[in-house]
């Protein structure tokens, strides 16, 4: 299973260095609706700069490849929009590290994050609002159909549970009404 090989090489480090994220993208798309095959998993870091360098014991050389710290410490500084990628050299599978920065939303998502079990590795999973929230932002952005299929794999398989007031919040503030409409109609 593709989704477990990422959590392991990318979450367990996360994990034992105590660096806080929340899972996104692809994969908690995946965990909260259908599965589909990815290469990749969206991480959102809420990093400070004396996390620096346990990233970088996390994800050690030449098993991964990452930027140089000061690259890092960069983008972590920005208040928005802040990315980097870690990449495991030999399978080639990337985790793209999404820096939380000052976004009202993501401090939504690490708040109110839910712990799952996958395997033997425990998993802080953006809450499945956030993924619809950002997927939306995605395809707005971009205009790939992949987002809206997974969102709908999310709204077939846990539309029952989403909550509905904090979603509609984030779509009004974000102005995601008119892609909202393409995905719930």
């Amino acid at each position: 299973m593709q989704e477990l090989d990422l959590i392991a090489l990318f979450i367990r480090p996360l994990n034992e260095h105590r660096i806080r994220y929340v899972v996104s993208g692809s994969v908690a798309s995946t965990l909260y609706g259908v599965p589909r095959v990815t290469h990749d998993i969206a991480l959102v870091a809420f990093l400070r700069g004396e996390d620096l360098r346990k990233l970088m014991e996390a994800y050690p050389q030449p098993e991964f490849y990452l930027p140089p710290v000061d690259i890092i410490g960069a983008e972590v500084a920005r208040e928005q929009r802040g990315h980097f990628n870690v990449i495991h050299a030999s399978t080639g599978l990337k985790g793209d590290f999404y820096t939380a920065g000052k976004d009202e939303v993501n401090a939504w998502a690490f708040r109110n994050a839910r712990q799952y079990e996958v395997g033997t590795i425990s998993v802080r999973l953006a809450p499945p609002e956030y993924v619809i929230v950002r997927k939306l932002e995605y395809f707005r952005e971009g205009g790939s159909q992949k987002h809206l299929t997974d969102i709908r794999g999310m709204l077939a398989v846990s539309g029952d549970t989403l909550d509905r007031a904090s979603l509609n919040h984030w779509l009004d503030r974000l102005e995601l009404a008119e892609e909202w409409r393409q995905v719930s109609a």
